[in-house]
């Protein structure tokens, strides 16, 4: 009998450590390290649909992660979003006044992310400013509507 509470004793070691291993593992894929931690700065970008996209999803340049999006709001106005991000501070002074926003999805279903695109003025964006070219979410039930009526329409 002490040999089995030792082996049980040693399993269930195992088990936590197991335990524990998948809980950083989470944490480091759903990239939980805030960005409110380094100094940042918030610019916005207005969005006619936003589906998909929630606080903290990434915010990227070619690929590499610039910032975060801190918060999404209606505009009652122009029934858009306004989309806020934390851009990290130093990549302050390096995306130009045309600099452009689309929202995409990682994988064919995975998160939505903000990619910001290079324009090519000499000025740069600062804290507040908005970005004024962007382009929407693309909405899977969309398409496949779109699709399902166009293809009825042709017989």
């Amino acid at each position: 009998t002490m040999n089995t509470k030792s082996t049980e004793i040693l399993v269930g070691l195992f088990v936590s450590t197991g335990i524990i291993a998948l809980f950083f593992m989470a944490l480091q894929v759903s990239n939980f390290q805030s960005l409110q931690s380094k100094s940042s700065y918030t610019i916005t970008a207005n969005f006619e649909n936003v589906s998909g996209l929630t606080n903290k999803a990434l915010v990227s340049m070619a690929g590499v992660p610039i910032g975060r999006v801190s918060k999404i709001q209606f505009n009652s106005e122009d029934y858009n979003a306004i989309v806020s991000m934390q851009i990290d501070k130093q990549y302050a002074n390096i995306l130009p006044t045309d600099t452009s926003a689309s929202i995409f999805t990682a994988g064919l279903l995975g998160e939505k992310y903000i990619g910001l695109t290079a324009g090519g003025m000499d000025e740069y964006l600062q804290e507040g400013d908005a970005i004024d070219l962007t382009q929407s979410s693309l909405v899977l039930e969309q398409l496949i509507s779109q699709f399902l009526f166009s293809s009825t329409d042709k017989k």
